[in-house]
């Protein structure tokens, strides 16, 4: 084998996630390469692209273990108090931080600037090597190696390749791992806006006949706008000129927080969520969305492609520790099975309230209606969706729930569609 640059670990994407798993590995004393297709200097001055990640207190303690969090500046980071969840005019429910003893629920920190963060810390590690300005043409395995060949012409190996390259992977193609997809045929429009009434840190999500809005709170007079729409609409959202655009979202939120003026460019994604059908194989494992994509309507993408992180680089820590190789099937098995375990409630729940939520039949309403009222009035569901965000164990009882869902998933409108991802996982380790 000819392959230059052999390294422990190759990891492919160096978005925030991958960057992340590489500032883990080097800490265990691994060589690790990343390859990436934009330039070195889109990765070192990241562009604004108007996605707010609500960092849980989980994700802040990897992040500050990494040597990340140091380099987020203060003013960049917007506390997270309350959300609040409503379904149009109606009375919906809200989470709040102090009933749980905590000072705040998390914590907003735009995309670029944590991909900066990232970025900046990953200079400190010698062990880490960048390959930027090249894409992936193929990999294959070669005497218990992974190979990749990049469209420059070299070619790279390691023991381990990992696959960090967003949702729609081509690296996990080219591994030939299945995915579950589904397109929920609606649009993300993002973008900031100042506001002229406070919003008190309170996060805001309603929902209404053909539309998702959120506004998430970042300064004061300043909230991050997302709005989920068809793909017509959100096209001539982006063509209308930022007065009428202010106007037009001013009608769409009902007035709530005032009169309102674009503060930043528009941008917009296709909704889409993805689980890959396995995470690990042989000398390669999956982490962030390249092993699960989620709907953005409880923002926790970011937090789970963390959890995935801090769980692979455990599984290596571990095999290191063991005197095994950074590729042992054990070790990797441990990481599928943990990993499968953590994002299946959150995945599953996600599904169920995107296809509640996004239902606009007639008969759907007073079920929605119904749901909000169980929220409100019944603190386990709750803790639910507080344990995401506050490190916190969920309630024991929501699995009961979920393996429900798994079960009978022809009764859930937005999970049927992927329901063989959520078979019964097993503990490689117990059999159970």
């Amino acid at each position: 084998m000819n392959a230059e640059n052999r390294a422990n670990v190759l990891i492919v994407g160096a978005g925030p996630v991958g960057l992340c798993l590489a500032r883990a590995l080097a800490g265990h004393g691994l060589a690790v390469d990343i390859v990436e297709r934009q330039p070195e200097a889109a990765l070192a001055a990241p562009a604004f692209d108007g996605r707010e990640i609500a960092l849980s207190h989980a994700s802040m303690r990897i992040l500050e273990q990494l040597g990340i969090w140091g380099h987020i500046p203060q003013a960049e980071i917007h506390p997270l108090r309350r959300a609040s969840v409503s379904d149009g005019a109606y009375d919906g429910f809200e989470v709040d931080a102090a009933s749980f003893g905590k000072d705040i629920l998390g914590n907003f920190v735009s995309n670029h600037v944590i991909r900066a963060a990232a970025w900046q810390a990953v200079q400190d590690s010698a062990t880490i090597r960048l390959h930027a300005g090249a894409g992936v043409e193929a990999i294959e395995r070669e005497n218990g190696v992974s190979v990749v060949r990049l469209s420059d012409g070299r070619r790279l190996s390691a023991p381990l390749l990992v696959a960090a390259d967003s949702r729609f992977s081509q690296s996990r193609r080219l591994l030939g791992v299945p995915v579950a997809m589904h397109d929920f045929g609606k649009t993300m429009l993002v973008c900031r806006l100042h506001h002229e009434t406070p919003h008190e840190h309170v996060a805001r999500e309603w929902f209404g006949r053909g539309q998702t809005r959120a506004l998430l709170p970042l300064d004061e007079h300043m909230v991050s706008l997302v709005l989920t729409v068809t793909g017509r609409e959100a096209a001539a959202l982006q063509d209308m000129d930022e007065v009428a655009f202010a106007r037009a979202i001013e009608r769409r939120l009902d007035g709530r927080l005032g009169a309102m003026r674009l503060a930043s460019t528009r941008h917009t994604y296709p909704l889409v969520a993805t689980w890959a059908k396995q995470f690990v194989g042989p000398s390669f494992a999956l982490v962030g969305d390249a092993a699960v994509g989620m709907h953005p309507v409880t923002a926790h993408g970011f937090n789970l492609g963390l959890a995935s992180v801090d769980r692979l680089a455990a599984a290596i820590g571990s095999a290191l520790a063991h005197q095994r190789g950074v590729a042992d099937p054990g070790a990797l098995a441990r990481y599928q099975w943990r990993h499968s375990a953590g994002a299946m409630p959150l995945f599953v729940a996600t599904g169920m309230i995107v296809g509640l939520y996004t239902d606009d039949r007639a008969l759907a309403q007073p079920l929605r209606h119904a749901v909000l009222g169980g929220m409100r009035r019944l603190r386990p569901l709750r803790d639910m969706l507080a344990a995401a965000v506050l490190d916190v164990p969920p309630p024991r009882r929501l699995f009961g729930v979920l393996r429900g869902v798994v079960r009978s998933p022809e009764r859930h409108r937005g999970v049927s569609e992927a329901s063989w991802l959520l078979r019964p996982i097993e503990d490689p380790a117990t059999g159970r």
